[in-house]
């Protein structure tokens, strides 16, 4: 799905809405006062519930007669939705349940990108090979940001996932995405963080190489050291989801991709 377009009165009020309601300022079953809000977001009550359609899209909000329009349980909500990631993440906070929600990325990258880097190493082309060192460089200036450090690492994962030429997988950056870039900013705004760029090196020589196996080894050591660094700063608790990476032997996914050297080998022009 495309992300919503954040624009004028409707993209913000909206915006306002998501966070209050991820935020819990606005709870689960509670009923909105439509009346009330509009006084306070200063929007007409048309504007007010064409926001509350799309908040309603995502599975955050319904409306029944009687009751009105109220928030839906969280086990409702999209929370794949690339829109509600951003949300739950914006604003510069780590509350409780963001460090839950990175805990739980934390588990779905270690499942996804090292089988993802396998089929990078088998189908990338010349121009995949280029994309990746253009953001590897970008992540290695000294003089870069922390702003331009979390573009340049979100560009690497991109094009690692546009590597395997699947286009569902290529579509998982838009559930990665929010959830890395909200990591990288604490981790890049942080002193004494790690060098991110031999771990990625390292990943991009194996794909490179053509060599799954080692992609995969690399992929998994660079979760490892995403995991240490959001560790020193969040305690072991915010990221004990990459400690999948350390059983990578057991990992569902990566099995899956590891039966496929054999049938899929030399098919990188698909």
């Amino acid at each position: 799905m495309t992300p919503y377009a954040r624009r004028g009165v409707h993209g913000q009020t909206v915006e306002a809405l998501a966070r209050r309601i991820l935020g819990g300022e606005i709870p689960e079953g509670a009923t909105l006062d439509l009346v009330a809000l509009q006084s306070e977001l200063d929007v007409s009550l048309t504007a007010l519930r064409e926001s509350l359609k799309v908040l309603a899209a995502k599975g955050m909000v319904d409306a029944r007669q009687k009751r009105g329009t109220f928030v839906r349980a969280r086990a409702d909500w999209n929370l794949l939705d690339a829109d509600v990631l951003r949300w739950q993440f914006e604003g510069g906070r780590t509350t409780d349940a963001d460090r839950s929600l990175l805990h739980n990325l934390a588990e779905v990258r270690a499942i996804i990108e090292p089988a993802a880097v396998r089929l990078a190493a088998e189908r990338r082309t010349e121009a995949d090979l280029v994309a990746l060192e253009v953001a590897l460089a970008a992540m290695g200036r000294q003089e870069a940001d922390p702003g331009d450090a979390v573009d340049a690492d979100l560009a690497f994962h991109r094009a690692l996932l546009a590597a395997t030429h699947n286009e569902l997988l290529e579509r998982m950056e838009m559930v990665l995405e929010s959830g890395l870039a909200h990591r990288d900013r604490i981790v890049h705004s942080a002193p004494h963080s790690e060098d991110p760029v031999p771990a990625h090196r390292a990943v991009l020589d194996a794909v490179r190489d053509g060599d799954p196996a080692a992609a995969e080894t690399a992929m998994r050591a660079l979760l490892d050291q995403a995991g240490r660094d959001l560790a020193r700063l969040h305690g072991p608790d915010a990221t004990a989801g990459s400690d999948a990476t350390a059983g990578s032997d057991a990992t569902a996914g990566s099995d899956a991709a590891a039966g496929s050297d054999d049938d899929t080998k030399g098919g990188g022009g698909q």
